[in-house]
Protein backbone atom coordinates (compact mmCIF):
# COMPACT_ATOMS: atom_id res chain seq x y z
CA UNK A 1 0.00 0.00 0.00
CA UNK A 2 1.35 3.70 -1.01
CA UNK A 3 2.66 5.12 2.29
CA UNK A 4 3.93 1.97 3.93
CA UNK A 5 1.62 0.64 1.49
CA UNK A 6 -19.18 17.27 25.24
CA UNK A 7 -22.06 18.81 24.50
CA UNK A 8 -24.69 17.10 23.30
CA UNK A 9 -26.28 18.64 20.91
CA UNK A 10 -28.70 16.47 18.21
CA UNK A 11 -28.16 17.92 15.29
CA UNK A 12 -31.29 19.86 13.80
CA UNK A 13 -31.76 21.26 10.16
CA UNK A 14 -30.81 24.80 10.21
CA UNK A 15 -33.49 26.89 9.57
CA UNK A 16 -34.48 28.73 6.59
CA UNK A 17 -31.64 28.53 3.66
CA UNK A 18 -30.94 25.39 1.65
CA UNK A 19 -27.14 24.42 1.87
CA UNK A 20 -26.37 22.65 -0.97
CA UNK A 21 -23.22 23.57 -2.92
CA UNK A 22 -23.26 22.99 -6.36
CA UNK A 23 -20.08 20.17 -7.43
CA UNK A 24 -18.81 22.53 -10.09
CA UNK A 25 -18.73 25.63 -7.09
CA UNK A 26 -17.23 23.31 -5.09
CA UNK A 27 -14.41 22.51 -7.80
CA UNK A 28 -13.59 25.76 -8.90
CA UNK A 29 -10.73 27.31 -7.45
CA UNK A 30 -8.32 23.87 -7.78
CA UNK A 31 -4.87 25.04 -8.78
CA UNK A 32 -3.48 23.16 -11.87
CA UNK A 33 -0.01 22.36 -10.39
CA UNK A 34 -0.17 20.20 -7.83
CA UNK A 35 -4.02 19.69 -7.93
CA UNK A 36 -4.91 17.87 -10.70
CA UNK A 37 -6.78 14.84 -9.70
CA UNK A 38 -5.08 11.40 -11.24
CA UNK A 39 -7.29 9.07 -12.00
CA UNK A 40 -9.73 9.98 -14.27
CA UNK A 41 -13.38 7.25 -13.92
CA UNK A 42 -16.29 7.83 -16.37
CA UNK A 43 -18.00 6.76 -12.74
CA UNK A 44 -16.72 8.94 -9.92
CA UNK A 45 -16.57 7.43 -6.64
CA UNK A 46 -18.65 9.47 -4.13
CA UNK A 47 -17.15 9.79 -0.50
CA UNK A 48 -18.81 11.60 2.61
CA UNK A 49 -16.85 13.36 5.16
CA UNK A 50 -19.15 14.61 8.13
CA UNK A 51 -17.48 17.17 10.15
CA UNK A 52 -18.55 18.75 13.66
CA UNK A 53 -17.57 21.16 16.37
CA UNK A 54 -14.22 20.10 17.46
CA UNK A 55 -13.48 18.01 14.72
CA UNK A 56 -9.72 16.89 13.88
CA UNK A 57 -8.72 19.50 11.64
CA UNK A 58 -5.90 17.92 10.36
CA UNK A 59 -7.60 14.82 9.83
CA UNK A 60 -10.68 15.91 7.85
CA UNK A 61 -8.28 17.75 5.81
CA UNK A 62 -5.91 15.11 4.66
CA UNK A 63 -8.64 13.05 4.19
CA UNK A 64 -10.49 15.32 1.44
CA UNK A 65 -7.26 16.46 -0.10
CA UNK A 66 -5.61 13.05 -0.73
CA UNK A 67 -9.19 11.55 -1.44
CA UNK A 68 -9.66 14.91 -4.06
CA UNK A 69 -6.31 14.43 -5.63
CA UNK A 70 -7.02 11.08 -6.29
CA UNK A 71 -10.02 11.66 -8.19
CA UNK A 72 -13.05 11.16 -5.68
CA UNK A 73 -16.18 13.58 -5.70
CA UNK A 74 -15.73 14.32 -1.58
CA UNK A 75 -18.58 15.89 0.06
CA UNK A 76 -17.77 17.97 3.26
CA UNK A 77 -20.72 17.76 5.33
CA UNK A 78 -21.74 19.50 8.74
CA UNK A 79 -23.38 17.77 11.46
CA UNK A 80 -24.56 21.24 12.75
CA UNK A 81 -26.89 23.69 12.65
CA UNK A 82 -24.60 25.66 10.22
CA UNK A 83 -21.65 25.10 7.43
CA UNK A 84 -19.36 26.58 9.78
CA UNK A 85 -17.38 24.86 11.90
CA UNK A 86 -14.65 25.32 14.42
CA UNK A 87 -12.12 22.35 14.81
CA UNK A 88 -10.41 20.87 17.66
CA UNK A 89 -7.65 23.19 17.49
CA UNK A 90 -9.39 26.26 16.13
CA UNK A 91 -9.07 26.11 12.33
CA UNK A 92 -12.48 27.40 11.13
CA UNK A 93 -13.76 25.49 8.62
CA UNK A 94 -16.87 25.24 6.30
CA UNK A 95 -18.59 22.39 4.71
CA UNK A 96 -20.16 21.90 1.37
CA UNK A 97 -23.63 21.03 2.59
CA UNK A 98 -25.22 19.74 5.83
CA UNK A 99 -26.06 16.54 6.35
CA UNK A 100 -29.20 16.61 5.89
CA UNK A 101 -28.65 16.99 2.39
CA UNK A 102 -26.96 13.90 2.08
CA UNK A 103 -29.71 11.80 3.99
CA UNK A 104 -30.82 10.07 0.51
CA UNK A 105 -27.38 9.77 -1.37
CA UNK A 106 -25.38 7.03 -1.67
CA UNK A 107 -21.44 6.38 -0.91
CA UNK A 108 -19.11 4.43 -2.25
CA UNK A 109 -17.06 5.64 1.18
CA UNK A 110 -18.18 7.13 4.65
CA UNK A 111 -15.19 8.13 6.21
CA UNK A 112 -15.27 9.82 9.74
CA UNK A 113 -12.82 12.30 11.13
CA UNK A 114 -11.73 11.88 14.45
CA UNK A 115 -11.07 14.78 17.80
CA UNK A 116 -13.05 15.69 20.32
CA UNK A 117 -15.57 16.92 21.04
CA UNK A 118 -15.81 16.31 16.91
CA UNK A 119 -16.40 12.60 17.74
CA UNK A 120 -19.08 13.07 20.03
CA UNK A 121 -21.16 15.63 17.65
CA UNK A 122 -20.96 12.97 14.92
CA UNK A 123 -22.42 10.22 17.15
CA UNK A 124 -24.97 12.10 18.49
CA UNK A 125 -26.10 12.91 14.69
CA UNK A 126 -28.97 10.74 13.98
CA UNK A 127 -28.92 11.21 10.40
CA UNK A 128 -25.20 10.19 10.10
CA UNK A 129 -26.24 7.34 12.05
CA UNK A 130 -28.47 5.73 9.46
CA UNK A 131 -26.50 6.63 6.33
CA UNK A 132 -23.46 5.00 7.77
CA UNK A 133 -25.54 1.97 9.22
CA UNK A 134 -26.82 1.26 5.65
CA UNK A 135 -23.28 2.02 4.49
CA UNK A 136 -22.02 -1.53 6.46
CA UNK A 137 -25.36 -2.85 5.58
CA UNK A 138 -24.51 -2.85 1.98
CA UNK A 139 -21.16 -3.92 2.63
CA UNK A 140 -19.56 -1.15 1.42
CA UNK A 141 -16.42 1.33 2.37
CA UNK A 142 -16.57 3.13 5.54
CA UNK A 143 -13.66 3.42 7.99
CA UNK A 144 -12.79 5.78 11.70
CA UNK A 145 -9.53 7.52 12.69
CA UNK A 146 -9.01 9.06 16.30
CA UNK A 147 -11.33 8.96 18.97
CA UNK A 148 -14.07 8.31 15.82
CA UNK A 149 -13.42 4.48 16.05
CA UNK A 150 -14.50 4.39 19.39
CA UNK A 151 -16.72 6.97 20.10
CA UNK A 152 -19.03 6.86 17.40
CA UNK A 153 -18.50 3.36 14.88
CA UNK A 154 -18.66 1.23 18.94
CA UNK A 155 -21.60 3.16 20.38
CA UNK A 156 -23.62 2.20 16.91
CA UNK A 157 -22.56 -1.90 17.11
CA UNK A 158 -21.11 -1.28 13.42
CA UNK A 159 -17.47 -2.95 14.54
CA UNK A 160 -18.72 -6.51 15.56
CA UNK A 161 -16.56 -9.39 14.60
CA UNK A 162 -13.75 -6.73 13.41
CA UNK A 163 -10.65 -6.23 13.90
CA UNK A 164 -10.26 -2.35 14.69
CA UNK A 165 -7.31 0.57 16.17
CA UNK A 166 -8.16 3.82 17.29
CA UNK A 167 -6.30 6.55 19.12
CA UNK A 168 -4.05 5.43 22.03
CA UNK A 169 -6.33 7.30 24.66
CA UNK A 170 -9.72 5.58 23.26
CA UNK A 171 -8.00 1.86 22.96
CA UNK A 172 -9.13 0.93 26.22
CA UNK A 173 -12.74 0.89 25.31
CA UNK A 174 -12.27 -0.81 22.16
CA UNK A 175 -12.99 -5.02 22.96
CA UNK A 176 -9.65 -6.15 24.08
CA UNK A 177 -10.12 -9.12 21.76
CA UNK A 178 -10.47 -7.17 18.54
CA UNK A 179 -8.29 -4.32 19.55
CA UNK A 180 -5.17 -4.13 17.52
CA UNK A 181 -2.37 -1.22 17.94
CA UNK A 182 -1.09 -0.49 14.07
CA UNK A 183 -1.56 2.57 12.57
CA UNK A 184 -3.71 1.36 10.43
CA UNK A 185 -6.45 -2.17 10.44
CA UNK A 186 -8.44 -2.98 7.66
CA UNK A 187 -11.11 -5.70 8.50
CA UNK A 188 -13.16 -6.70 5.37
CA UNK A 189 -15.35 -3.03 4.01
CA UNK A 190 -14.17 -1.41 7.94
CA UNK A 191 -11.02 0.65 8.10
CA UNK A 192 -9.77 2.35 11.34
CA UNK A 193 -6.82 4.31 12.15
CA UNK A 194 -4.61 6.14 15.14
CA UNK A 195 -4.74 9.72 14.94
CA UNK A 196 -3.56 13.25 12.84
CA UNK A 197 0.10 11.94 12.83
CA UNK A 198 -1.26 8.11 10.40
CA UNK A 199 -4.01 10.42 8.77
CA UNK A 200 -2.22 9.81 5.13
CA UNK A 201 -1.60 6.20 5.37
CA UNK A 202 -5.56 6.27 6.27
CA UNK A 203 -6.47 8.38 3.21
CA UNK A 204 -4.02 6.75 1.08
CA UNK A 205 -5.67 2.97 2.39
CA UNK A 206 -9.06 4.68 1.39
CA UNK A 207 -7.18 5.68 -2.30
CA UNK A 208 -6.18 2.18 -2.60
CA UNK A 209 -9.24 0.65 -1.83
CA UNK A 210 -11.41 3.05 -4.05
CA UNK A 211 -8.92 3.15 -7.17
CA UNK A 212 -6.32 0.12 -7.06
CA UNK A 213 -2.59 -0.04 -5.89
CA UNK A 214 -1.27 1.88 -9.17
CA UNK A 215 -3.49 4.91 -7.94
CA UNK A 216 -2.49 5.15 -4.26
CA UNK A 217 1.10 5.12 -5.31
CA UNK A 218 0.56 7.61 -7.64
CA UNK A 219 -0.71 9.81 -5.29
CA UNK A 220 1.70 9.08 -2.52
CA UNK A 221 4.55 9.95 -5.00
CA UNK A 222 2.37 13.53 -5.52
CA UNK A 223 2.15 14.21 -1.82
CA UNK A 224 6.33 12.90 -1.59
CA UNK A 225 5.34 10.61 1.06
CA UNK A 226 8.06 8.34 2.29
CA UNK A 227 7.83 4.87 1.92
CA UNK A 228 8.24 2.38 4.70
CA UNK A 229 7.37 5.31 7.03
CA UNK A 230 10.58 7.34 6.90
CA UNK A 231 11.42 10.61 8.12
CA UNK A 232 12.02 13.63 5.59
CA UNK A 233 15.76 14.87 5.95
CA UNK A 234 16.04 17.90 8.05
CA UNK A 235 19.48 19.94 7.22
CA UNK A 236 20.37 22.70 9.50
CA UNK A 237 22.61 25.56 8.48
CA UNK A 238 24.14 28.35 10.62
CA UNK A 239 22.53 26.99 13.90
CA UNK A 240 21.04 30.18 16.22
CA UNK A 241 18.56 30.08 18.90
CA UNK A 242 14.96 30.07 18.82
CA UNK A 243 13.69 30.10 21.90
CA UNK A 244 11.68 33.32 23.42
CA UNK A 245 10.78 34.31 26.64
CA UNK A 246 7.26 34.95 25.62
CA UNK A 247 4.30 32.75 23.75
CA UNK A 248 5.63 33.44 20.29
CA UNK A 249 3.30 35.05 17.88
CA UNK A 250 3.02 33.31 14.51
CA UNK A 251 1.40 34.21 11.29
CA UNK A 252 0.23 32.20 8.56
CA UNK A 253 -1.25 33.98 5.82
CA UNK A 254 -3.56 32.37 3.30
CA UNK A 255 -5.44 33.17 0.09
CA UNK A 256 -7.12 31.45 -2.69
CA UNK A 257 -5.34 28.90 -4.28
CA UNK A 258 -3.45 27.94 -0.57
CA UNK A 259 -3.07 24.34 -0.11
CA UNK A 260 -4.60 23.38 3.02
CA UNK A 261 -3.23 20.60 4.10
CA UNK A 262 -0.08 22.88 4.32
CA UNK A 263 -2.04 25.59 6.25
CA UNK A 264 -3.81 23.19 8.63
CA UNK A 265 -1.20 21.23 9.77
CA UNK A 266 1.23 23.62 10.52
CA UNK A 267 -1.50 25.80 12.05
CA UNK A 268 -2.97 22.74 14.72
CA UNK A 269 0.68 21.39 15.16
CA UNK A 270 2.00 25.33 16.19
CA UNK A 271 -1.06 25.78 18.49
CA UNK A 272 -1.10 22.38 20.11
CA UNK A 273 2.45 23.30 21.26
CA UNK A 274 0.69 26.91 23.01
CA UNK A 275 1.83 29.05 20.17
CA UNK A 276 -0.01 32.06 19.53
CA UNK A 277 -0.97 31.37 15.63
CA UNK A 278 -3.04 34.01 13.28
CA UNK A 279 -4.30 32.89 10.24
CA UNK A 280 -5.21 36.17 8.44
CA UNK A 281 -6.44 36.26 4.80
CA UNK A 282 -4.84 38.00 1.96
CA UNK A 283 -8.07 38.14 -0.10
CA UNK A 284 -10.91 40.90 0.32
CA UNK A 285 -12.98 38.09 2.09
CA UNK A 286 -11.72 36.21 5.36
CA UNK A 287 -12.88 32.94 3.99
CA UNK A 288 -10.53 31.55 0.96
CA UNK A 289 -11.37 29.12 -0.88
CA UNK A 290 -8.05 26.31 -0.87
CA UNK A 291 -6.33 24.65 -3.75
CA UNK A 292 -8.63 21.32 -3.08
CA UNK A 293 -12.01 23.57 -2.78
CA UNK A 294 -12.05 23.68 0.99
CA UNK A 295 -13.42 26.45 2.26
CA UNK A 296 -10.86 27.96 5.34
CA UNK A 297 -12.10 30.95 7.46
CA UNK A 298 -9.38 33.19 8.73
CA UNK A 299 -8.87 34.72 11.95
CA UNK A 300 -8.53 38.49 10.31
CA UNK A 301 -7.61 40.11 7.53
CA UNK A 302 -4.11 41.19 6.56
CA UNK A 303 -4.36 44.53 6.88
CA UNK A 304 -5.55 43.83 10.73
CA UNK A 305 -3.19 41.56 11.17
CA UNK A 306 -0.47 44.14 10.30
CA UNK A 307 -0.53 46.33 13.57
CA UNK A 308 1.20 43.44 15.22
CA UNK A 309 4.59 42.11 14.74
CA UNK A 310 5.35 38.06 14.78
CA UNK A 311 8.26 36.09 15.86
CA UNK A 312 7.83 34.01 12.83
CA UNK A 313 5.95 34.10 9.23
CA UNK A 314 5.33 31.20 7.81
CA UNK A 315 4.16 31.10 4.22
CA UNK A 316 1.70 28.12 3.15
CA UNK A 317 2.25 26.97 -0.18
CA UNK A 318 -0.26 25.82 -3.23
CA UNK A 319 0.86 27.39 -6.66
CA UNK A 320 -2.07 29.79 -7.21
CA UNK A 321 -2.28 30.86 -3.35
CA UNK A 322 1.92 31.42 -3.34
CA UNK A 323 0.86 33.74 -5.96
CA UNK A 324 -1.38 35.82 -4.90
CA UNK A 325 0.10 36.02 -1.56
CA UNK A 326 3.41 37.38 -3.38
CA UNK A 327 0.89 39.92 -4.82
CA UNK A 328 0.21 40.99 -1.25
CA UNK A 329 1.95 44.43 -0.84
CA UNK A 330 1.06 44.75 3.08
CA UNK A 331 2.47 40.96 3.29
CA UNK A 332 5.65 41.95 1.37
CA UNK A 333 5.87 45.01 3.81
CA UNK A 334 5.64 42.71 6.40
CA UNK A 335 8.03 40.29 5.24
CA UNK A 336 10.66 42.84 4.50
CA UNK A 337 10.52 43.98 8.21
CA UNK A 338 10.54 40.27 9.42
CA UNK A 339 13.72 40.29 7.30
CA UNK A 340 15.31 43.92 8.39
CA UNK A 341 14.78 42.75 11.96
CA UNK A 342 16.24 39.69 11.91
CA UNK A 343 13.29 37.90 12.79
CA UNK A 344 12.46 34.23 12.03
CA UNK A 345 10.46 33.83 8.43
CA UNK A 346 9.82 30.74 6.24
CA UNK A 347 7.85 29.22 3.09
CA UNK A 348 6.61 25.82 1.93
CA UNK A 349 5.92 23.98 -1.05
CA UNK A 350 5.40 27.22 -3.82
CA UNK A 351 5.99 30.05 -1.03
CA UNK A 352 9.85 30.07 -1.00
CA UNK A 353 9.97 31.17 -4.71
CA UNK A 354 7.85 33.92 -3.12
CA UNK A 355 10.38 34.97 -1.04
CA UNK A 356 12.90 34.47 -3.49
CA UNK A 357 11.12 36.86 -5.44
CA UNK A 358 11.07 39.68 -3.04
CA UNK A 359 14.91 39.15 -2.21
CA UNK A 360 13.88 36.95 1.19
CA UNK A 361 16.32 34.21 0.64
CA UNK A 362 19.65 36.05 -0.39
CA UNK A 363 23.06 34.16 1.02
CA UNK A 364 20.20 31.54 2.36
CA UNK A 365 20.07 27.67 1.51
CA UNK A 366 17.00 26.86 1.14
CA UNK A 367 14.46 24.34 -0.50
CA UNK A 368 10.70 24.18 -2.35
CA UNK A 369 8.80 21.87 -3.81
CA UNK A 370 10.46 20.27 -6.48
CA UNK A 371 8.01 22.15 -9.50
CA UNK A 372 9.39 25.63 -8.53
CA UNK A 373 13.20 24.57 -6.86
CA UNK A 374 14.42 25.89 -10.20
CA UNK A 375 13.45 29.33 -9.65
CA UNK A 376 15.59 29.25 -6.26
CA UNK A 377 18.95 31.39 -7.34
CA UNK A 378 20.90 30.64 -4.14
CA UNK A 379 21.86 27.07 -2.82
CA UNK A 380 19.71 24.53 -2.80
CA UNK A 381 20.12 21.84 -0.07
CA UNK A 382 19.82 18.17 -1.97
CA UNK A 383 18.13 15.84 -0.85
CA UNK A 384 16.33 17.77 1.93
CA UNK A 385 12.80 17.99 2.50
CA UNK A 386 13.34 20.67 5.65
CA UNK A 387 16.29 23.30 5.86
CA UNK A 388 16.55 25.70 8.28
CA UNK A 389 19.18 28.53 7.51
CA UNK A 390 19.59 30.79 10.54
CA UNK A 391 16.32 32.15 10.67
CA UNK A 392 14.83 31.04 7.42
CA UNK A 393 13.12 27.72 7.42
CA UNK A 394 11.83 26.20 4.49
CA UNK A 395 10.61 22.71 2.54
CA UNK A 396 8.67 21.28 0.24
CA UNK A 397 5.55 20.95 1.24
CA UNK A 398 2.78 18.63 1.26
CA UNK A 399 3.84 15.24 2.99
CA UNK A 400 7.04 17.16 4.50
CA UNK A 401 4.60 19.72 6.55
CA UNK A 402 4.31 17.59 9.60
CA UNK A 403 8.22 16.88 10.07
CA UNK A 404 8.08 21.02 8.92
CA UNK A 405 5.90 21.95 11.79
CA UNK A 406 7.57 19.79 14.23
CA UNK A 407 10.60 20.98 13.67
CA UNK A 408 9.66 24.87 14.14
CA UNK A 409 8.34 23.09 18.23
CA UNK A 410 11.74 21.80 18.62
CA UNK A 411 13.47 25.16 17.66
CA UNK A 412 10.92 26.74 19.19
CA UNK A 413 10.94 24.93 22.80
CA UNK A 414 13.33 21.85 23.00
CA UNK A 415 13.05 17.51 22.64
CA UNK A 416 10.69 17.37 25.78
CA UNK A 417 7.86 19.44 24.49
CA UNK A 418 8.40 18.28 20.58
CA UNK A 419 7.95 14.59 21.77
CA UNK A 420 5.05 15.16 24.00
CA UNK A 421 3.13 16.65 21.26
CA UNK A 422 4.16 13.78 19.01
CA UNK A 423 2.83 11.10 21.07
CA UNK A 424 -0.59 13.21 21.22
CA UNK A 425 -1.04 13.17 17.59
CA UNK A 426 0.60 9.82 16.84
CA UNK A 427 3.54 10.67 14.94
CA UNK A 428 7.18 9.32 14.69
CA UNK A 429 9.35 11.79 16.14
CA UNK A 430 13.35 12.00 15.49
CA UNK A 431 14.78 14.32 17.67
CA UNK A 432 17.83 14.16 15.59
Amino acid sequence: MAATIFRSLCCAPPPGRTQKTTQASRRASRSTTLATPLTHSTSKKKVLVPIGLGTEEMEAVILVDVLRRAGADVLVASVEPELQIEGSSGTKLVADTSIFACANEMFDLVALPGGMPGSARLRDCQVLRRIITKQAEDKKLYGAICAAPAVVLMSWGLMKRKKMTCHPAFMGKLPTFWAVQSNLQVSGELTTSRGPGTTFEFALSFVQQLFGDKSAADVGELLMMRLGGGRHLKKEFNKIDWSFDQTPRVLVPIANGSEEMEVVMLVDILRRAKVDVVVASVEKCIQVVASQNTNIVADKSIGDASEHTYDLIILPGGAGGAERLGKSKVLKKLLKEQKESGRIYGGICSAPAILQKHGLLKDKIATAHPSVINKLTGQVADGAGIVIDGNVITCQGLGTVMDFSMNIVHKLFGHGRTRSLAEGIVFEYDKS
